[in-house]
Parts: structure tokens; C-alpha cells; sequence
């Protein structure tokens, strides 16, 4: 009963929430969903007549993915474009599929999303198959599990003018190549787990970036620090002109504290609502340029931090208020003995003071340790103080059960310390504890109290939830 133009108006309204979550750079694509259409078509012949004729409008794709008979669909369909969705963990490419991954790619002039992830042996014949150039292209996801015993990397004659999201993972660029020359309009870019062998300076990645303005999200990762030799023969720091990043929201990185500094004098990123970094152990941390960095950044502002010590690293993270979907600041520094992650967190902390002195509420989270049953796990005090001095603001600690007595003992003034060095404001201290607490934290309560600034303890049994 209804006309053609009712009937369009209908089937354009159908999958705006399937479009919605393609852009959705925190979660998996769901690219199959472009695949909406295919039942509406087959309803009868007026409604695929009518979806037929208007493909721009109601943005109709041919999706290649597995056990799909893509030969057969690419013969007998219109010239849609198409996607090649391969991303799925949980399933295992066939022979089959890689031969209708490569019938794909051949209609470079048709590809608009690659999403690619499988081992590195199964990828290099689509790898070498994508050195063309892909007109339509605006999506590229390459995702291998792991790095395995070859280094991947595009082809140097592959370009993708107008690519608005970029993602490799254990893939690295050619040096030299065009394409983040030529892809301007990226809102996405993402080089992750690049190997030594892929390395570039921070001046070179800057002038890769000067063009895109439209940039929303950056994340540069390498699988492992460059080695002396490298940043000998290859200097961080080349004076390039200070870049901005008008739109860029997000950055993540993983690497060296001199590699991130580097890169950091270059840019400017006025609209920056999360800084996540993570950082290869070294004795010490010089990254004098990140506090100046944060404080260009007027949407990165702090309420509360966490302290977690996990297994096989510390982490750091800060945030304006609860229920923010990306923390705005995150470092993760991967060490051991809890003794070598206090000292490097305390760096850190020492290297924020202007921003960390406005926090209120510091939460300090524990997981066991292995090394504890092999080495003494008794962290030096002069540490944790160092750890605490630039919290001045603090007015509610929380602390898990593994650090009581390290914490208790810091805390605690000795000979000519004065009483209100550390915490200053505190006024409440919640820690979490099996069975009835022990009095570790009296002594550092009754010395605050003379000192004219009551402290009040709570006791909590232990939850992850607390603190994580």
C-alpha cells in the first residue's frame, strides 16, 4: 500500500544503527551487518527493484567473508561496492576463503573496507595482492595474532586516497611510502606492534601527520625499545615546525620515554581527551616535555588517580569522573618487583606535579606477586614517600591489603619529618583487608591528630572492584 518514496524512506532508516557502529573505533566492526539488504531483496520484486535502483542512497555493499560463495556473488550481483570482513578471532580462514580474498582484491577500483585478521603466513599473498591503488577504500585493517618469525609490510605502489581509518597491527609501512602523504582525510590511524626493523623517528612520523587534519584518533605502538646502535645512528630529534592536530582526541602509545618526548615538542593537540601510554622499563624516565604537553591539552583535567600494581606491570591511570569510557590519562610501565614499579610510578608521579596536585582521591590496588616467594618484597620507604610527596590534594585513600604495611610504615613520620609532609589534606583512609584490620595505620592517625588534622579509617573487605 505504501508508494516508492514511503517505501525508500523505510529502508534508508533500517541500518543507520548498524552504519553508527562502524565508526565505533573502541569495539570490533560489525561489517557483516552491511549485509542488511540481502532479505529485504528477495521479499518480492518491487522492493529489490526499488533497492537496486538507488545503492548510493541506501549505502548497499557486497560483503566477502567466510564460507560466502564470493565467486558466484561478484558474477551474478551489480557493481556495489565491497567489503573483505575477515576479522572474526574466533574463526579459522580456509583455502577457499583466501582464494575469495584474492577474487576480491581484484576489484581494487570496487574495495571499500579490508578487515584481515589471521596468521602472518596466510597474509602475504593479500599483502602483495594490494599493490595497486584502491580508489574507494576507507577502511584497512590488518590484524595478525602475532609477529611470527617474518616481518609483513604493504607494498610500496599501494595507495588508498581516501582511507579514513588505518589499522595494522604487526604490519609495518615501507618508509617512504605515499600513503599517509596522500590519505589526508585519516580520522583513524593506528601502527601497533611495529618491529624494530619498522622504526622511524618522531620528525618523520610529525611530517607524515602535518596534513591530516582531520585526525581523531593516534596510536603508535613497537613490539620492543630500539637499541642504542638505533637511536645513535637514526637522532629522535630533528627540528621539525610545531604541528597541529585540530581534531585529535585520542593517543595512545607504546615505546621509549626519549621516543615519546621526541614526538611530543613536535604537535600540538588543543581538543586531546585521552593520553594512554605505555612504557618500556628503564632505570630512569626523562620525558620533561609530557607535563607541558598535558598542560596545552585544556580537556585533560584530574579528579582521582589509581595506582594498580598487577603481576607483570604498573599501572597508572587518572580520570575527571566516573563513568568516563576512556580514561584521559593512562601510563602502564611494564616491571616486575613491586619495588622496581613503585620507583618507576614515583618518577612518573614526580614528572606530573602541577597536574597531580589538584587530585582528590588516590586509589593504590595490589595483585600478588610471584617474585614475592623469591626476593624480599619490603619496598624502600624513601620510595613510596617520593611516590606520595606530589599529592597534595588528596583527601581519600583507598589501599589494598598487599601494600598496608609498606604504606603504613611511609606514612608514618620519623626523626625530623614533618608530620604534614606527605597528604597533607587527607581526612580519610579506606583499606581493604580480610577479617578485623590490623592497627597498622593508628600510629600515623594519632600523629595526625596532634598535628591538628583528623584522619578517619574505614575498613572494607577485600573487592577487585574497589579499586581496579
Amino acid at each position: 500500500m505504501l508508494n516508492d518514496d514511503a517505501l525508500l524512506n523505510i529502508f534508508e532508516l533500517y541500518p543507520l544503527d548498524i552504519l553508527d557502529s562502524y565508526h565505533d573505533i573502541l569495539s570490533q566492526p560489525n561489517w557483516d551487518a552491511a549485509r542488511w539488504w540481502y532479505k529485504l531483496a528477495q521479499v518480492c520484486r518491487r522492493w529489490r527493484y526499488l533497492i537496486l535502483l538507488s545503492p548510493v542512497r541506501l549505502g548497499l555493499h557486497l560483503v566477502c567473508t567466510y564460507d560466502t560463495p564470493v565467486a558466484d556473488m561478484l558474477e551474478h550481483s551489480p557493481p556495489l561496492p565491497i567489503i573483505v570482513n575477515y576479522l572474526d578471532e574466533d574463526r579459522e580462514t580456509t583455502a577457499g576463503d583466501e582464494e575469495a580474498i584474492l577474487l576480491a582484491l581484484q576489484y581494487h577500483d570496487r574495495v571499500r573496507r579490508i578487515g584481515l585478521r589471521m596468521p602472518v603466513t596466510n597474509l602475504l599473498k593479500p599483502i602483495m595482492a594490494m599493490d595497486e591503488q584502491f580508489p574507494v577504500l576507507e577502511h584497512l585493517f590488518i590484524w595478525p595474532p602475532s609477529e611470527g618469525d617474518m616481518t609483513l609490510m604493504l607494498p610500496t605502489k599501494f595507495q588508498a586516497p581516501v582511507l579514513r581509518q588505518l589499522s595494522l597491527t604487526y604490519v609495518s609501512l615501507p618508509m617512504g611510502s605515499p600513503l599517509l602523504t596522500v590519505a589526508t582525510g585519516l580520522t583513524y590511524l593506528e601502527l601497533w606492534n611495529m618491529p624494530p626493523a619498522a622504526f622511524f623517528p618522531p620528525s618523520y612520523l610529525a611530517t607524515r601527520l602535518s596534513s591530516m587534519t582531520q585526525l581523531e584518533s593516534l596510536s603508535i605502538g613497537f613490539t620492543s625499545p630500539i637499541s642504542t646502535h638505533d637511536v645513535e645512528s637514526r637522532p629522535l630529534h630533528i627540528p621539525v615546525p610545531l604541528i597541529t592536530l585540530p581534531n585529535l582526541r585520542l593517543y595512545f602509545f607504546r615505546g621509549t620515554g626519549a621516543y615519546l618526548d621526541g614526538f611530543l615538542t613536535q604537535i600540538r593537540t588543543p581538543l586531546l581527551q585521552a593520553l594512554q601510554l605505555q612504557l618500556f622499563n628503564q632505570l630512569t624516565f626523562t620525558i620533561p616535555h609530557l607535563i607541558q604537553f598535558l598542560g596545552a591539552a585544556d580537556n585533560v583535567r584530574f579528579n582521582s588517580v589509581r595506582l594498580i600494581f598487577f603481576q607483570e606491570e604498573v599501572m597508572l591511570s587518572a580520570s575527571r569522573r566516573e563513568g568516563d569510557r576512556v580514561d584521559p590519562f593512562v601510563v602502564v610501565i611494564r616491571c616486575r618487583h613491586i619495588d622496581w614499579q613503585v620507583s618507576a610510578a614515583a618518577q612518573i608521579f614526580n614528572l606530573l606535579v602541577p597536574v597531580l596536585s589538584v587530585v582528590e582521591v588516590l586509589v593504590l590496588g595490589y595483585e600478588e606477586h610471584d617474585l614475592s616467594l623469591e626476593l624480599d618484597d619490603e619496598v624502600d620507604r624513601a620510595q613510596w614517600r617520593e611516590l606520595l610527596r606530589p599529592l597534595n590534594s588528596v583527601r581519600t585513600l583507598h589501599v589494598a591489603g598487599g601494600l598496608i604495611k609498606d604504606l603504613a610504615r611511609s606514612l608514618q613520620s620519623e626523626n625530623e619529618e614533618p608530620p604534614l609532609e606527605l597528604l597533607p589534606e587527607l581526612d580519610g583512609l579506606v583499606y581493604y583487608k580480610e577479617g578485623d584490620p590490623t592497627d597498622a595505620f593508628t600510629s600515623f592517625i594519632n600523629t595526625r591528630q596532634i598535628a591538628g588534622r583528623s584522619v578517619t579509617a574505614f575498613h572494607s573487605p577485600p573487592s577487585p572492584s574497589s579499586w581496579l
